[in-house]
């Protein structure tokens, strides 16, 4: 129960930590690119905190109702739509934030990226936060997974929050170019893990036809393995995905390529700097 505990809380922290680091380092390289000030306040980040704290908390509680939803596919078709809505959010985060686009409206544009930025990282601690919940009203109805569970979470939470933070200083140690490289791969890759479970979300609900398997890989690295679940949080690997789901990674991953922000990253000798 101990293993489980830490293995499950891991996985959801990682998912969360990974993306706020990689949001956290874009607005530091964002505002040593810029003239204005482009931190997220405190104020801010405490408020994210609050508000997603206590929306982890109501869509858990909500959870056997909405499960009820749709013919009891509910719940898949909500999370499916809390992942499109942040997959849209980081497209738009891509495209509004090099220098351009608004040239007439710099405080529009400042104002549309932490907006973007403050909401994706709201969605994905409710659904990270709920599914952690949920877990814990289920386990700990027994009194002798407390300790154990608990303990677990403690241990998982905090290689979790250890990894983000290792992952954020580490981006921006690179050099500034690289760093905003990096950054924008990975939300490539992240908006590919969205895009995927997107499509497994709505294949298991049957609003999306089933296709056939595009590979098997469960005998090198069974999902439900440590490594299984580290890289499902860190690239959204699954060890048997499907077609459709392999084909709309690839078009997510493609969307954030196309968009201006790598192209500024990429193709200009300083990608930020004077820039944003």
């Amino acid at each position: 129960m101990f293993l489980d505990a830490v293995i499950l809380f891991l996985q959801e922290i990682l998912e969360a930590s990974l993306l706020i680091s990689v949001l956290l380092a874009l607005t530091e390289l964002f505002h040593k690119g810029s003239g204005h000030e482009f931190r997220l306040s405190a104020y801010w980040v405490a408020c994210a905190m609050i508000l997603s704290g206590l929306g982890a908390w109501a869509y858990a509680a909500a959870m056997p109702t909405i499960s009820e939803w749709f013919d009891y596919v509910g719940q898949e078709i909500v999370n499916s739509l809390l992942h499109l809505l942040s997959l849209i959010l980081l497209i738009v985060l891509a495209t509004v934030v090099p220098a351009g686009l608004f040239r007439e409206a710099q405080t529009l544009r400042n104002r549309m990226t932490v907006l973007s930025m403050v909401i994706i990282v709201l969605l994905a601690l409710v659904r990270e936060g709920s599914e952690i919940i949920l877990y814990l009203n289920g386990v700990l109805s027994q009194a002798e997974n407390t300790i154990p569970v608990l303990s677990g979470g403690v241990v998982g939470t905090g290689i979790g929050i250890s990894s983000g933070v290792f992952l954020y200083y580490s981006l921006i140690s690179l050099n500034q170019p690289w760093s905003t490289r990096v950054c924008v791969l990975l939300l490539a890759l992240l908006a590919g893990t969205m895009a995927s479970q997107i499509v497994m979300l709505l294949s298991q609900a049957d609003w999306l036809p089933y296709t056939a398997e595009a590979w098997n890989s469960s005998s090198l690295v069974p999902e439900s393995s440590l490594p299984g679940r580290l890289l499902y949080a860190l690239i959204g690997y699954e060890a048997t995905p499907s077609i459709l789901q392999v084909a709309c990674y690839g078009l997510a991953v493609l969307s954030i390529l196309v968009c201006p922000l790598f192209r500024n990253a990429w193709f200009q000798s300083k990608p930020v700097e004077g820039r944003v």
